[in-house]
């Protein structure tokens, strides 16, 4: 198992910030859906999902993949982040300002917001990769965890560039030889799959251990799964773009979701220590939405899928482990505020079971609102599901600040 190099971690309020600042773009993007009406799950082009999709993906996972990895990559990985505080604060600014601004010109705010959405996000993800990259590939050890995560890097500075010239495009900017759909096809794949899940992958190898108590994904398998993408995507990719035709990349996006799927589900079948059972649940939980998705992507249910993926599957992968990250901050700053001898609480004092199952029982009932509003589209269906959505995402940060207030408790009855 990977040994954490506490003195490594950067200050806990670093990461942090973006860990909290998830719970209101995920409240945004419910209340989006509840203000829509049934029309909003019928197109995937309708302003208000649109939004809400960039809610869900630059407000949520941005900021908690930013803050985990600020956190993961030095103590876990033994990678230096480079910038230090001013970066990091830069980052967080930039990233959440840039998706408001995009989120705004996407629901129709004005058009005039396109274009400092799209510079804005740009700084956001090139700083981010200039803090990280140099770490990446100057430390040693771990190269196969270095090597996913620098995939991912590159993944999602594509990613908001072909954002970006999406959002210019939009603006009436610019003009690009190739067909919007297709654009926004291949930026939506490089994002979620070369992203987000290739960032879950690479540090899931890692995780599932620490955390679940899962057996350890052999090398080879996730090299394997790493590779396929980094070639397959990129040329699926290009024939999205050249030749308008989509069944190469639903192939790639359909392989590797049910893989990675199926590569959790098998893991957690053979665990040796199972332990952390909410945890197991919420990932459990996400391999099958993520099967379910790529089923109904096979299918041609591009809405459905889209749903399944970026508003269920990954929200419960995402969540066990910031409840998990927080918990750990909290007890990390405890234990560098309070002088030895003193006996801390344990991290799941701090982030009791009983929290996590109510939040994974919350998310459990939006995933389960949201494909139905879907497929059976009303207003009372389509307004329910945004509310869960937001009611899911309040009790996340509620139980969030939890744990800082727990940890304040403490430090006051040591202090007195």
């Amino acid at each position: 198992m990977t040994r954490l190099a506490l003195d490594a971690a950067p200050a806990v309020d670093l990461p942090r910030r973006f860990l909290l600042a998830t719970p209101p773009w995920g409240m945004l993007a419910g209340a989006l859906l509840m203000a829509a009406g049934p029309a909003v799950v019928t197109t995937r082009w309708h302003p208000a999902l649109l939004a809400a999709t960039h809610a869900f993906t630059l407000g949520v996972f941005g900021n908690l993949l930013c803050g985990s990895l600020l956190q993961f990559l030095p103590a876990a990985a033994g990678v230096r982040v480079r910038g230090g505080r001013h970066a990091a604060r830069s980052l967080h600014v930039l990233l959440n300002a840039g998706a408001l601004l995009l989120v705004a010109a996407l629901h129709g705010a004005s058009n005039a917001l396109f274009a400092p959405a799209s510079i804005v996000l740009l700084g956001a993800f090139v700083l981010f990769a200039a803090m990280a990259a140099p770490g990446l590939f100057a430390a040693r050890g771990q190269r196969l965890l270095r090597n996913g995560l620098g995939l991912a890097l590159v993944a999602a500075t594509a990613a908001a560039t072909l954002g970006a010239g999406l959002a210019l495009v939009l603006a009436g900017h610019v003009v690009l030889p190739w067909p919007l759909p297709a654009m926004a096809d291949v930026h939506a794949s490089t994002g979620v799959l070369g992203w987000l899940l290739l960032s879950i992958a690479a540090v899931g190898r890692v995780v599932m251990p620490m955390f679940q108590g899962a057996a350890v994904l052999p090398a080879r398998a996730l090299a394997m799964w790493l590779g396929g993408i980094a070639i397959a995507l990129p040329l699926a990719a290009a024939a999205r773009m050249t030749r308008a035709d989509d069944a190469p990349l639903r192939l790639v996006l359909v392989v590797a979701a049910i893989a990675f799927a199926f590569g959790v589900l098998s893991l957690q079948v053979t665990s040796p220590h199972a332990r952390n059972a909410p945890l197991r649940a919420g990932w459990r939980a996400g391999a099958i939405a993520l099967v379910a998705a790529a089923v109904a992507l096979a299918a041609g249910e591009g809405v459905l899928a889209g749903v399944l993926a970026i508003a269920v599957a990954l929200p419960f992968f995402a969540v066990g482990m910031q409840l998990e990250i927080v918990a750990f901050l909290g007890w990390l700053d405890l234990h560098r505020r309070c002088a030895r001898g003193i006996r801390l609480p344990p991290v799941q004092r701090l982030m009791p079971p009983a929290d996590k199952w109510r939040v994974f029982a919350t998310f459990l009932v939006a995933a389960t609102l949201l494909p139905a509003a879907v497929c059976w589209p009303s207003p009372h269906l389509v307004c329910v599901a945004g509310f869960a959505v937001v009611v899911a995402h309040a009790l996340l940060g509620w139980t969030l600040w939890q744990v800082r207030r727990r940890g304040t408790r403490f430090l006051a009855g040591v202090d007195a």
